[in-house]
C-alpha cells in the first residue's frame, strides 16, 4: 500500500508498505481522507520539541475512513462503518485519566508520531479510539473532526462565550479558523486577526465563512477594537497564534472582567505584566487537545451543517507530491490541506 513517510527534516517520501492485519482487539480502517495540521508541519521540519519522533514514520493523525475488517473480539464496530479516530490515546491509569482529564494524560501516545499514522491506505485502530460518522457527513468533511474537536473544547468547555458576546480570535491557522467558526455558530460576534502573509489565503477564507477579519500589520487594531466593541474591549480573546506575543496582545484587547483562552503553544517564553490582569479581573485560561465528548460535539456540528467544512477543506494537493502541501502550509498559502486516499 502507498504511504507518506517522514524520512528527515523537511524530507518525506512516498513508499510502499505492507497492508496491516488487525489483531483480535483491533479494526482495519481503509483511509479515505487525511488532513495536515500545524503539528504535522512542525514534525515535518523536525524542529525542537519534535525531534523525538522516530523516523522513518508514516505521518498523519486527522483522518476519516471505512471499517473493512474487524478482529474476533470487536463488537462495537462492523465492516462498512464510517469512522474517525481520536488520535491522542490516553493511558487510562494515570492520575489525570482517573480524574476525568484524559486530554492531559501523563502517558499519552499520538497516532502518526509515537506510532505509524494515517497518511496511507489502511491503518489498524483499537475500537475505543474510534467514533462513528453519521451517513449525512461525507468522509471528505469528516477528516476535519479532530481539529474541530479542539475548537469545541476551547469554546464550549474552556471559555464562557455566549451568544452575542464579542470575540477576538488571534491567528487564522487551522485551529483559529475552527475556533472562530464554532464561536460564530453559537451566535457570537467574531473578529479574526492575522498578519500580512495571511491576506492571500487564510483571511479571505475566514471572510468567506462570513466572519470579520483584520490584518494587524496594515490596520489600526485599536480603532478596530473600539469599533467592534464600542470601546469596551472583547468579552473573550482566543490566542491560537503559537507566538509569545499572542497572550500579551490578548490581554491588551480583552475587556475588564473578560476572558483570555490560550490555545496555541508559544514557542518562546512570554513576559506578561500581570497588574492590569489582576486589576481588571481578567480570567486567563488554557485549552489543550480534546475529549471524547468534544469529538462527538464536532461530529454533531458537521452533521447539522453548522460548520462550512467544504469552504475550509483544501483538496488541491496530491498525495503523490505531499511536500507541496507542507511547504504551502508553512508559507500560509493554504489552511487545511486534506489528502485523498479514496482513489488508491
Amino acid at each position: 500500500m502507498k504511504a507518506i513517510v517522514h524520512t528527515g527534516p523537511r524530507s518525506i517520501e512516498i513508499r510502499e508498505r505492507e497492508q496491516p492485519v488487525p489483531d483480535d482487539d483491533e479494526v482495519l480502517v481503509q483511509v479515505h481522507s487525511a488532513g495536515l495540521c500545524g503539528s504535522d508541519a512542525h514534525a515535518y521540519t523536525y524542529e525542537d520539541g519534535y525531534e523525538w519522533i522516530p523516523i522513518p514514520r508514516i505521518m498523519g493523525h486527522e483522518y476519516s475512513g471505512e471499517v473493512v475488517a474487524v478482529g474476533d473480539d470487536v463488537t462495537d464496530f462492523a465492516v462498512g462503518d464510517t469512522v474517525v479516530e481520536e488520535p491522542i490515546h490516553d493511558c487510562g491509569s494515570c492520575f489525570q485519566c482517573k480524574n476525568g482529564q484524559p486530554n492531559v494524560c501523563q502517558n499519552f501516545e499520538i497516532t502518526g508520531m509515537h506510532t505509524d499514522g494515517a497518511y496511507t491506505e489502511y491503518t489498524t485502530v483499537h475500537p475505543r479510539d474510534l467514533h462513528h460518522v453519521p451517513d449525512n457527513v461525507p468522509l471528505g468533511q469528516a477528516a476535519i473532526t479532530e481539529p474541530l474537536s479542539i475548537a469545541t473544547r476551547a469554546v464550549f468547555d474552556q471559555s464562557r462565550v455566549t451568544p452575542g458576546d464579542t470575540v477576538l480570535v488571534e491567528g487564522p491557522g487551522p485551529i483559529g479558523v475552527f475556533v472562530a467558526a464554532v464561536a460564530d455558530s453559537m451566535g457570537a460576534d467574531v473578529l479574526v486577526s492575522g498578519l500580512g502573509k495571511d491576506t492571500e489565503y487564510r483571511l479571505p477564507l475566514v471572510e468567506a465563512l462570513g466572519i470579520d477579519t483584520v490584518d494587524v500589520e496594515t490596520s489600526d487594531l485599536e480603532a478596530v477594537v473600539d469599533a467592534q466593541t464600542d470601546g469596551i474591549g472583547f468579552d473573550a480573546v482566543f490566542d491560537t497564534t503559537g507566538h509569545e506575543s499572542g497572550i500579551e496582545m490578548a490581554i491588551e484587547h480583552v475587556r475588564k472582567g473578560g476572558q483570555v483562552v490560550v490555545v496555541g503553544l508559544p514557542g518562546a517564553p512570554s513576559e506578561v505584566f500581570m497588574t492590569p490582569v489582576v486589576r481588571g479581573e481578567v480570567e486567563l485560561n488554557t485549552s489543550y487537545g480534546s475529549t471524547w465528548t468534544n469529538f462527538e460535539q464536532a461530529i454533531r456540528l458537521l452533521s447539522e451543517g453548522a460548520i462550512d467544512a467544504e469552504a475550509i477543506v483544501d483538496r488541491s494537493f496530491s498525495i503523490d507530491e505531499p511536500t507541496a502541501a507542507f511547504e504551502a502550509f508553512l508559507e500560509s498559502e493554504t489552511c487545511k490541506p486534506v489528502f485523498s486516499f479514496a482513489d488508491y
